[in-house]
């Protein structure tokens, strides 16, 4: 996966479909998700570089719970896709 804007923001919606809201916050901290007022909301460094926002959230990914049902068809072959690649590493 090549690191540009545009797999960063395929990524927020991989994620916002299945309830997660992915927040960019400043400050001096490790990138996670948490819940938040009983919300699953991901938080990630706004100035960390591009590559790096998306390890963060290719990392959370590998860590939850992913409901494929919950996924539109297009959201889903980039899931499927992204999943070989994770395999492969």
């Amino acid at each position: 996966m090549k690191a540009t804007n545009g797999s960063l923001e395929k990524l927020e919606l991989l994620f916002f479909e299945q309830g997660f809201k992915v927040r960019y916050e400043k400050g001096n901290f490790r990138s996670n998700n948490c819940k938040l007022q009983s919300k699953d909301v991901i938080v990630v460094n706004k100035f960390a570089t591009i590559e790096s926002k998306i390890n963060a959230l290719l990392e959370v990914m590998q860590k939850i719970e992913i409901d494929e049902i919950l996924f539109t068809d297009k959201t889903r072959s980039f899931y499927h896709s992204l999943s070989q690649t994770i395999i492969k590493l």
